[in-house]
């Protein structure tokens, strides 16, 4: 087996690792640290969140640190808060007993102050988001020339979240002869250009296939009308009572709501998004840290850097619009050699984005049914009694109550005892869920809601799908963009089909002879001051990269563009309507779950 010592770290690291409970490298550690060791070779690693990225690049690093020179001679940036800190922490960790090696961490929605203070004091490395280091640099207040090492951590992250132009400012102030080393859980086109343009004949390391996904984790979807999706969502969260998990949302408002109606329905749950503030950020993370959340509802955005133990599931209540998002998402559970579950709440118009996922993750989804109430009775109660037979019983503290506990139960048997007590909360459950609806939606087109699946699908191969730079932060919605292309190109309405709106951009799908027309028609048309741009959709519901006029969305966590909030089903909220089905799972209905969720 190999060990930590043969990779040929030195004594003071091995001690601070040891003390954390390393016992062995994982396969990106034992193959990237004897590489980076060397020091002097570029180095692109791809391998998937949860796998010991941060110790494969930090112990190398901190082991070429010259402590004598009190100036920075790392350099990591990486995408979000939350990894910038875990990052910090685990550096901080590393060495101990390294000596007094100065690590600060540079990023948006703290102090600048105080960070500028700290760097003025000397440091060692600097860990940084691009956003906040660039404001730093403008000021002058950080001078780079000693950097002997750039790690770009969760490069395919930087690049989708708009920072490429702040990446570029950050290393022009960095020497020219440093080392860079780059990881990725993917390897798209974006982070290949940025290899090849600051790197040397890097040494290129894969572990597992390029952009695969955990092995791990087990994948799941489930079709329900969108109405119901909040249904569905708590149906699963019950039917798995020991679920620890993070629900993915695409909007901050839709996290916000999403985890006020779970509170307000009995569940220990909270929401992490870029409009907290750093302190609220902490403490909801300290809380989930500390499994005083049993779910957590995030946006892509505010989730990167989550490293937290033994996430069961990772719930996706909307598909990420970049498939490759995903991986970043399922990659939050199944860590460290664990096993996870990852699942998508999807509407019957998503089934061709669970093929597109497959073929970027290698693997197959298991298309899964929601459960129905009786089988969430049966697992609550089961759950029940698998908690108390496995409680710690302090014999001591108790042992002054048991006459009188003894006494109150000395008229009842065995059997009754165990009836009664299992009913306590199995009656509730039974009594929330009797006459549940079924929640899985047909296979019919009929069970859609108005505004989905409207026209003809591509696959009779009549229509061609298109990409429009338009999208809801416009203050469209699915009439309006309808409306919109009929005026602009003369267009009855029966010759569009499908019509998915985005934040900032949209796809629409028009019959293959009206093509012509259509782009014709969009030549010279703008919208608010801006050219429109028509472009052939190449690869699915991933947004076409070529050429400008780039509504790129959200440029970066310290100062995220607003965006507008737009529902999957035309609803005004997710799962906004109330009409049909059980009303006590109504999304923000009121509804109450049958007791208060204790985790």
């Amino acid at each position: 087996m190999t060990t930590f010592e043969s990779l040929g770290l030195q004594e003071p690291i091995l001690k601070g690792i040891t003390d954390l409970g390393f016992v062995s490298p994982t396969p990106i550690q034992e193959q990237a640290i004897p590489v980076l060791l060397g020091g002097d070779r570029d180095f692109v690693g791809l391998a998937q969140t949860g796998t010991g990225k941060t110790a494969a690049f930090g112990l190398p690093l901190l082991q070429q640190l010259d402590l004598k020179i009190n100036k920075p001679q790392g350099l990591i940036l990486c995408p979000t808060r939350e990894l910038c800190l875990q990052i910090t922490n685990d550096l901080k960790n590393f060495s101990k007993y390294l000596g007094d090696v100065s690590i600060v961490a540079v990023y948006g929605g703290s102090s600048i102050v105080q960070q500028l203070r700290e760097l003025k004091r000397g440091v060692h490395i600097v860990v940084a988001t691009p956003g906040r280091l660039l404001d730093i640099i403008d000021r002058g207040a950080v001078n780079f020339e000693n950097v002997r090492y750039a790690v770009l951590d969760e490069a395919d992250e930087m690049l989708n979240m708009g920072f490429q132009e702040d990446i570029n400012s950050i290393l022009s102030n960095t020497p020219e002869g440093k080392t860079t080393w780059l990881f990725s859980a993917t390897m798209p086109q974006e982070v290949r250009r940025i290899a090849k343009k600051y790197m040397e004949d890097p040494f290129e390391l894969t572990v597992g296939s390029k952009n695969s996904g955990n092995v791990n984790i087990e994948h799941e979807y489930y079709v329900v009308r969108p109405r119901e999706k909040y249904a569905a969502l708590k149906r699963i969260v019950d039917f798995n009572p020991e679920i620890f998990g993070i629900i993915f949302t695409r909007t901050k408002i839709e996290s916000q709501e999403i985890a006020e109606s779970l509170i307000k329905d009995g569940y220990n749950a909270d929401a992490l998004h870029g409009d907290l503030t750093q302190q609220q950020r902490d403490k909801v993370m300290k809380r989930f840290r500390e499994r005083a959340l049993q779910v957590l509802v995030a946006t892509d955005v505010a989730a990167r850097g989550i490293d937290v133990d033994n996430v069961t599931h990772v719930i996706n209540y909307d598909l990420p619009d970049d498939v490759e998002n995903y991986t970043h998402r399922s990659g939050r559970t199944g860590r460290a050699g664990k096993s996870g579950i990852s699942i998508a709440i999807i509407s019957s118009r998503d089934t061709g984005k669970i093929r597109q996922i497959e073929r970027v993750i290698q693997k197959k989804f298991v298309k899964a049914e929601v459960p129905d109430g009786f089988a969430v009775c049966e697992k609550q109660l089961f759950g029940l009694v698998h908690k108390v037979h496995n409680v710690v019983v302090n014999e001591e503290q108790i042992e002054p109550y048991m006459e009188r506990i003894n006494e109150e139960f000395a008229s009842m048997t065995k059997e009754d005892l165990i009836k009664r007590f299992a009913s306590l909360e199995f009656n509730q459950f039974l009594e929330y869920y009797q006459d549940a609806p079924d929640l899985n939606a047909k296979d019919d087109r009929r069970a859609g809601t108005l505004g989905e699946d409207r026209g003809p699908r591509r696959s009779d191969g009549k229509f061609t799908r298109l990409f429009i730079n338009l999208g809801s932060v416009d203050d469209f919605n699915r009439g309006d963009m309808l409306r919109y292309l009929c005026d602009n190109t003369g267009l009855r309405g029966n010759k569009i089909g499908r019509i998915d709106l985005k934040g900032v951009y949209s796809f629409f799908e028009v019959e293959n002879e009206e093509l012509p027309k259509v782009t014709e028609a969009f030549k010279k048309v703008e919208y608010n001051g801006r050219s429109v741009r028509i472009e052939m959709s190449q690869d699915g519901d991933r947004r076409p990269r070529t050429g400008g006029g780039g509504d790129r969305g959200p440029r970066r966590e310290d100062g995220p563009r607003k965006r507008s909030w737009s529902s999957e089903g035309g609803s005004s909220r997710p799962g906004g309507s109330r009409s049909g089905g059980d009303r006590r799972e109504s999304f923000g209905s009121g509804g109450k779950p049958p007791y208060k969720k204790k985790y």
